[in-house]
């Protein structure tokens, strides 16, 4: 008989392998506890600008709000400026807001990049030891752990001496989405430098990010590149329940979910109803959850009309008739239904600040830039 694999992050016993990664918009409070509710793992906060923290705009104040059901409360700082990042991680610690911290190092969004975050920074080494070492050591016993990519482009990659930094510097746990800045998110991810990784830090776990669209990719991962754990994100848009089927393969089991629509749209206005307690608004939920239509309904045969309808929904009422009128009866068929989701988009030039690739150093110049860049919180 197998035994399931087990993942602990410092002193965070995980009960799945399985960690939600940190999407814009995406990953609210709404989002996590729907994923909860179908699954087990650890469920990240949406990014969090740590100088917007650190001001505490009433948007990132309340992007950091976790439910009260929210056991293990995970958030996910962005910054350049180490000083900025370590007050806020003093924020977050001594006002016990968070039981874990993860550092953004893989955003590969040029608003980000152009300033020198996200997966442009690993590029400056001392920079990225700086932010990593100081946020580690002002969290004390609360663990905090990178996520990172390959790097920003095929000719400057990152991954393995940033890993071994992030080690040194006594982070809980590395992972790395395999593919780099200028990749964006089209393509395949790169198993093999996610394996490479876990050959070149071995004191603490490893997870691996991408191409996890069912739970059989999340097996083949772990056993193809011996990785800890997996991080899983646009494969889990508009199917929560992916958490339940992760949980199912690594207990060993063969049961999956295959939902029929009306079981899609139960949990589609589940997610809405959870976003007005979010929200605390029901006309700014409704807004909010047109966006996961496309997904939830991939596959499925709803019609133009219906789906256009469902995209302006202004109120539960109106959600209500919108999904009564669905056939609730049409099964699951894999074929349409699985697969990628979100958007793949093509391959990039990242937007870098000026002179960023000329050096893996930081020039004066570069690091006032990046301090004053980072005082703008717009976005946090």
């Amino acid at each position: 008989m197998s035994t399931a694999p087990t993942l602990s992050i410092g002193p965070i016993a995980l009960d799945a392998p399985v960690v939600l990664a940190p999407m814009a918009g995406i990953t609210n409070t709404a989002f996590r506890r729907l994923c909860r509710e179908f699954g087990a793992g650890l469920y990240v906060s949406e990014m969090i600008t740590s100088r917007a923290l650190v001001e505490r705009t009433p948007e990132t104040m309340r992007l950091i709000s976790h439910h009260e059901s929210e056991s293990l409360r995970s958030v996910q700082l962005y910054g350049v400026d180490p000083r900025t990042v370590e007050q806020a991680v003093a924020i977050l610690v001594d006002e016990d807001r968070a039981d874990h911290i993860d550092l953004n190092f893989g955003c590969p969004v040029p608003k980000v990049t152009r300033r020198g975050g996200g997966s442009a920074l690993p590029w400056k080494r001392d920079l990225f030891r700086a932010i990593v070492t100081r946020a580690v050591q002002r969290a004390g016993d609360i663990p905090v752990t990178v996520k990172m990519r390959k790097g920003i482009d095929d000719e400057h990659l990152t991954f393995l001496d940033a890993g071994r930094i992030a080690e040194d510097a006594g982070v809980a746990a590395v992972a790395l989405h395999g593919r780099t800045a200028a990749q964006h998110y089209s393509g395949t991810a790169d198993w093999s430098a996610i394996a490479q990784l876990k050959e070149a830090v071995t004191s603490v776990p490893v997870l691996g990010n991408g191409d996890i669209w069912q739970a059989e990719d999340a097996v083949r991962m772990m056993r193809e590149t011996g990785v800890d754990g997996v991080v899983v994100g646009r494969g889990c848009l508009g199917r929560p329940w992916l958490f339940g089927d992760l949980a199912a393969a690594f207990a060993g089991s063969d049961e999956r979910h295959r939902p029929t629509l009306g079981q899609v749209a139960h949990a589609f206005r589940r997610h809405a109803e959870l976003l007005v307690e979010f929200f605390d608004e029901e006309d700014r939920a409704c807004r909010d959850i047109r966006k996961h239509v496309a997904w939830y309904f991939k596959g499925y045969p709803v019609g133009g009309d219906a789906r256009r309808a469902l995209a302006g929904v202004e109120s539960l009422a109106q959600l209500d008739d919108l999904l009564g009128a669905l056939d609730h009866a049409v099964p699951y068929v894999a074929e349409g239904i699985e697969g990628q989701r979100g958007r793949a988009g093509s391959p990039r030039k990242p937007a870098l600040p000026d002179g960023w690739l000329d050096s893996p150093e930081l020039t004066p110049t570069q690091r006032a830039a990046l301090i004053e860049d980072e005082s703008d919180t717009r976005g946090g």
